[in-house]
């Protein structure tokens, strides 16, 4: 009998209170439930962010406290650099794993090699804009892609790196995206293969000022990147926002 296919999850966790801390849960339950595991292995590495809940570990996980201070893409990269299986998935603490969802993907990347990132299909998002749930493998970059779960073959960041730590939270799937793109990565929405995504919960209890710091800072990082703003006009964006702040405007 082959062994598992090993997968590496990487579920980034903000538990401030008990039911960001059950959908985190409800995430890996759903995850361990969607797939047979004589054939399929996930390894759950879950970085968490409410360090006041050390040295808790979620169930069947590994558990990460990180000294650093919060960056969505810094704590993917410490997931990352943590795992070693050659699949990887990057995912959000609020999702719904549908029956052979990874199956699907890998499939879909066994039938086209090329194939280095994959996203599932999400009901509440890849419906509402209009992809058909029935279709065939779709090649696409932002619009199609979705930031709350990519699935990716290990080797894709030999060819682009680590994720870039300035984009703290907002922005992440759109530089991600434009990655691909720059570097002519494949990406493709797999239809079959079906996560639902619950919505930015998490998010929702942060409050405005930290709110801000996450959406804004990130986008004059992004126009500088991709737009070829100059340095010294990003840091006077930085500069004026970080005053406003200050006075509390």
């Amino acid at each position: 009998m082959a062994a598992p296919t090993q997968i590496d999850i990487i579920i980034l966790s903000y538990a401030k209170d008990e039911h960001l801390k059950n959908l985190t849960i409800q995430t890996i339950d759903t995850l361990l439930k969607s797939e047979d595991p004589d054939a399929i292995k996930f390894n759950v590495v879950v970085i968490e962010s409410n360090k006041e809940m050390q040295p808790y570990q979620f169930e069947n996980s590994t558990t990460i406290y990180p000294a650093e201070k919060f960056g969505f893409h810094k704590y993917l990269n410490i997931g990352i650099g943590q795992t070693s299986s050659p699949y990887v998935c990057l995912c959000n603490n609020d999702l719904i794993f549908h029956k052979g969802w990874a199956t699907e993907i890998l499939k879909a990347m066994d039938d086209d090699p090329v194939m280095l990132s994959a996203v599932p299909y999400d009901p509440n998002f890849h419906k509402r804009e209009g992809f058909d749930e029935n279709g065939p493998p779709l090649e696409g970059y932002f619009g199609v892609l979705i930031g709350w779960c990519i699935f990716v073959k290990r080797e894709i960041f030999d060819i682009i790196g680590p994720l870039d730590e300035h984009f703290v939270f907002w922005y992440c799937d759109y530089d991600y995206s434009n990655t691909l793109e720059k570097y002519k990565v494949k990406n493709c929405l797999v239809p079959a293969s079906v996560v639902t995504h619950l919505g930015s919960e998490s998010l929702a209890k942060v409050d405005s000022k930290e709110f801000k710091k996450l959406t804004q800072l990130p986008r004059f990082y992004f126009s500088y990147k991709w737009h070829h703003r100059s340095w010294l006009r990003y840091w006077l964006e930085v500069l004026l926002y970080r005053v406003k702040n200050l006075l509390g405007k």
